[in-house]
């Protein structure tokens, strides 16, 4: 039986089983169980059907012994004629119409062929091989190639290489187990991301650089312009979504932000949408090229193009991305327009040398031989037609060289019996792969780390067309950029992102030192004013109220004036430590100060208020008000206390609205201000205005009440003390309002706050202490001129009375000579009847008398001598005598002789001879 007829034998026995089954489908759902006669005739029929089958295959067999006993025979003769070796190579290629993969495998053949060609002209080795692919039909099902490649490996011949691999699916897995089953695979095909761990893939090699080499010229040209923020566009297909996983691998190591990554199946529109409200500048396009003018149009359409904006479309492969080939709702207009500016990556196709390669052409003479062998079989051009001849090369010059080493080895080696295992040829071959370097048609060919290593293009669409403006190269790994040739829509390349410019709001230096110095100067005046009430204690014309109310209502003062110079401080001035620190006391300062001040003018003025409404009777309890300072300033003491225990200061930084810049719509600025602040600051200054607002509403009350008052001196005016607390009152509440709506500004909230802070503790000042000054000064000087009067009068009162007093010792004196005199005429007279002697000689020596020394003696102390000189002694001791008896100066009184010297000098001789 012939071949022919065994086969349609085959044929008839495989149409009855075929209508069976058929018959058998078509019962209904209870019936579909077989008879017993119809399972028998099945299994016949299936039986005789296997039967013809292993008849051909055994008639086949034995033509194949036939024609090996034939080459046996003719061996020697053809050895002697020349004739190449075989080398025989898998070829795993989609060739099934239904698939569409057809017209890419009819696209390779010519180039194949002219690879073979090429070989079969070189020099010795290369000549002596012949390179002999066996077709293996994948049909893209991983599992159908699986089981074509074990019948290939199982008939034989004995297989080292294989080329090929155009389907993800299917190399994936042949990759996975090329190393159990002793093979290299040579592809032609960029191979996915997820096949470059070389522990599991080590033994796949491709001539087509991977789509890592793609990412990474695109990540080196996001560094080379500072892009930082970018978006990733997409389209739903399993090698572009491995594309994009790698993608995201790659920015993940670098400084670069994926903002968004938006993915489409059929409308780009909706994806792109997405990516504008996300803000996004520099977009990544992973998509065919056929949805290459649909992407861009909706571009158009959602202004997604121009000087903000900048697309950098990666290709899978090497065919690029055509512009406008596809109809579409815009116009060519439209496209070029959305499409200006762009970049394309692009694996690099042709050697741009001009120089032959290893084959012996130029990449310009083998695309002119291949477009012609194209155009003679009437088939379509294949984007990777050049790398399919570089591949043939790469396996040809393997096997040769691993051929060739065996053959020495067994002739020369010092092994020369023993076979070379087929694990040590694969071990060769993978060795003379990883080492394979020459010069192709597509460029230098080599590979790392099993990737080959070429050259990525980065294409600038200009214009209608493309312009080559720069390189990167996988070996060294960096990106060569043509600048002269670039052009973009804008003054340069475009922003990332909107920019945003921090602006520190802050406190002038001149604000802060001029208010400061007013700040300083007010301190000052309060000392000054403290200082002339504690010197000036009895003066003071308030001393008869409570001795302290003025020492708390300064001291309050001074509290809150120091609270403006720990204000208006920032990061610029001082470290945070401090700062937070400064936050604390310009807290315990301002709201100490302030609710010192408070108190005491709450207590003045509820004393003020208690004198012109309560009975004398009750005037009593006015003393017990001493206390209300107190507890005024415990209730403050004890919110502030724990306030810091639980929820202290810190220093925040506060962000501000955003502010457009009027120059540039892509630049915002970004104002940002610091401040002390807490977590539940609300939550503390609710409880800290929660008991001074009542206070204060009292304490207008109380005033208000007091305002036509008249009490006390004129300095303690009831009128200034209730516009105190007025004034007070009205600037408190100010401030408050004032600080939180001019909390985005600190420059106006240090300005407005501080001016009222210090304007009220000056209305103060002046309100109350001014008149209270003014009449101490007023009251010293009337005093020092009162005393210098009295002293005056005084004096001349003393002279008055001195001259008087003089007069009255010339009177007194007078009296006393006439009684002297007569009482001397009265003793000369008994003088004279006693002695007989003229007493005028005796009155006229008697100073001779009393200095002249005589013995005396008991018979002479009656002589006239002696009585003259008793009387000489005696008279002035009688004159003396005599004045206090007649009205005259006693003995206590001699001091008025001593102090007035010049009195008693100018009258000792008339006083004692008148």
């Amino acid at each position: 039986m012939t071949e022919a007829e065994t086969e349609q034998m085959v044929e008839q026995e495989a149409a009855a089983f075929k209508r069976s089954m058929r018959q058998r489908r078509s019962r209904p759902p209870g019936s579909q169980l077989l008879t017993g006669q119809e399972d028998y005739s099945l299994r016949g029929s299936y039986r005789r059907i296997r039967g013809l089958q292993q008849e051909q295959e055994m008639a086949r067999f034995g033509r194949v012994q036939e024609v090996l006993k034939l080459l046996l025979m003719v061996w020697p003769v053809l050895v002697l004629a020349g004739v190449r070796h075989p080398l025989p190579v898998l070829w795993m290629m989609p060739v099934n119409s239904g698939t569409g993969m057809e017209n890419l495998t009819i696209g390779v053949v010519p180039a194949i062929r002219m690879a073979l060609q090429d070989l079969a002209r070189q020099a010795a080795p290369l000549a002596n091989y012949e390179v002999r692919l066996q077709l293996l039909d994948s049909q893209c099902d991983p599992a159908k190639a699986l089981k074509a490649l074990f019948d290939t490996l199982w008939v034989g011949p004995r297989y080292l290489l294989m080329l090929g691999g155009v389907c993800p699916p299917v190399t994936a897995l042949i990759a996975r187990s090329l190393p159990a089953l002793s093979l290299l695979q040579v592809s032609f095909v960029a191979p996915p991301p997820d096949l470059s761990n070389r522990k599991w893939h080590r033994h796949l090699f491709s001539t087509v650089p991977s789509v890592r080499a793609a990412n990474m010229a695109v990540v080196k040209l996001l560094q080379r312009y500072r892009w930082r923020r970018i978006g990733v566009f997409t389209q739903d297909r399993p090698g572009l979504t491995e594309m994009r996983k790698d993608l995201i691998r790659q920015l993940l190591k670098t400084d670069i932000q994926l903002a968004a990554s938006e993915s489409f199946s059929e409308d780009p529109c909706s994806s792109l949408k997405k990516l504008k409200d996300e803000d996004v500048r520099i977009i990544i396009g992973q998509f065919e090229d056929g949805s290459v003018t649909e992407v861009f149009c909706c571009a158009y359409r959602l202004n997604l193009f121009g000087p903000r904006y900048q697309w950098i479309l990666a290709a899978e492969g090497p065919s690029g991305w055509r512009l406008g080939w596809q109809p579409s709702g815009c116009s060519v207009t439209s496209l070029l327009m959305a499409a200006e500016g762009s970049f394309s990556v692009q694996i690099k196709q042709f050697s741009s040398t001009n120089t032959p390669g290893v084959s012996g052409r130029t990449s310009q003479n083998y695309l002119e031989s291949y477009l012609k062998e194209v155009i003679q079989e009437g088939s379509e051009v294949s984007p990777l037609h050049a790398f399919v001849y570089d591949a043939v090369w790469v396996a040809a010059r393997a096997l040769v060289q691993v051929t060739e080493a065996v053959k020495l080895r067994g002739k020369y080696g010092s092994l020369r019996n023993v076979t070379v295992s087929e694990e040590e040829e694969v071990k060769m071959l993978l060795e003379a792969v990883k080492n394979t370097q020459f010069e192709g048609v597509t460029g230098p060919v080599s590979f790392r780390n099993g990737e080959r290593t070429a050259v990525v293009e980065l294409i600038q669409f200009q214009g209608d067309s493309g312009v080559l403006v720069g390189e990167f190269n996988t070996s060294n790994q960096q990106v060569r950029l043509m600048t002269q040739l670039l052009k973009f829509k804008g003054p340069g390349p475009a922003k990332d992102q909107t920019l945003v410019h921090l602006q520190h709001r802050q406190v002038s230096l001149i604000l802060y030192t001029l208010i400061s110095s007013v700040a300083t100067g007010t301190i000052f005046i309060t000392l000054i004013i403290l200082c002339i009430i504690i010197i000036s204690h009895r003066r003071w014309p308030l001393r008869s109220g409570s001795s302290s109310q003025d020492e708390l209502l300064l001291l309050g003062l001074l509290l809150s004036s120091s609270s403006v110079l720990f204000s208006g401080l920032d990061r610029t001035s001082l470290p945070d430590r401090t700062l937070e620190v400064l936050c604390s006391v310009r807290l315990w300062t301002l709201s100490v100060g302030h609710t010192a001040g408070f108190a005491a003018l709450f207590t003045r003025t509820w004393r003020v208020y208690c004198l012109c409404s309560i009975k004398k009777k009750h005037r009593t309890r006015l003393q017990e008000t001493g206390c209300v300072p107190l507890w005024i300033l415990l209730l403050d003491v004890f919110v502030l206390t724990f306030w810091q225990i639980l929820d202290p200061l810190r220093w925040v930084v506060l962000q501000h609205s955003l502010e457009e810049y009027l120059d540039d719509q892509d630049i915002l600025i970004q104002s940002y201000s610091e401040q002390c602040s807490s977590t539940n600051m609300d939550l503390w200054l609710t409880a800290v205005y929660g008991y001074k607002a009542p206070l204060l509403g009292l304490g207008c009350f109380l005033a208000w009440n007091i305002r036509t008052a008249d009490l006390g001196p004129p300095a303690v005016s009831c009128a200034l003390l209730a516009l105190s607390m007025f004034s007070m009152t009205v600037f408190s509440m100010s401030g408050v309002s004032g600080s939180l709506l001019t909390s985005s500004d600190p420059s106006v909230q240090f300005c407005l706050c501080s001016v009222l802070i210090l304007s009220c503790n000056l209305l103060i000042l002046i309100g109350l202490f001014g008149p209270q000054i003014c009449c101490m000064l007023c009251s010293s000087t009337k005093l020092q001129q009162a005393s210098e009067m009295q002293d005056e009068a005084a004096e001349e009162e003393g002279v008055e009375r001195l001259r008087r007093l003089n007069l009255d010792l010339r009177s007194q004196s007078a009296q006393l000579d006439v009684q002297v005199e007569t009482i001397t005429m009265e003793l000369s007279e008994m003088l004279q009847d006693e002695t007989g002697a003229g007493v005028t000689s005796l009155m006229l020596t008697h100073e001779a008398l009393v200095c002249e020394e005589k013995p005396s003696g008991l018979e002479n102390i009656n002589s006239p001598d002696h009585v003259q000189r008793r009387l000489s002694m005696q008279l002035p001791i009688l004159h003396h005598s005599y004045l206090p008896v007649i009205g005259g100066v006693s003995s206590s009184s001699s001091s008025l002789f001593v102090g007035q010297e010049a009195f008693a000098y100018r009258h000792h001789d008339h006083f004692l001879h008148t």
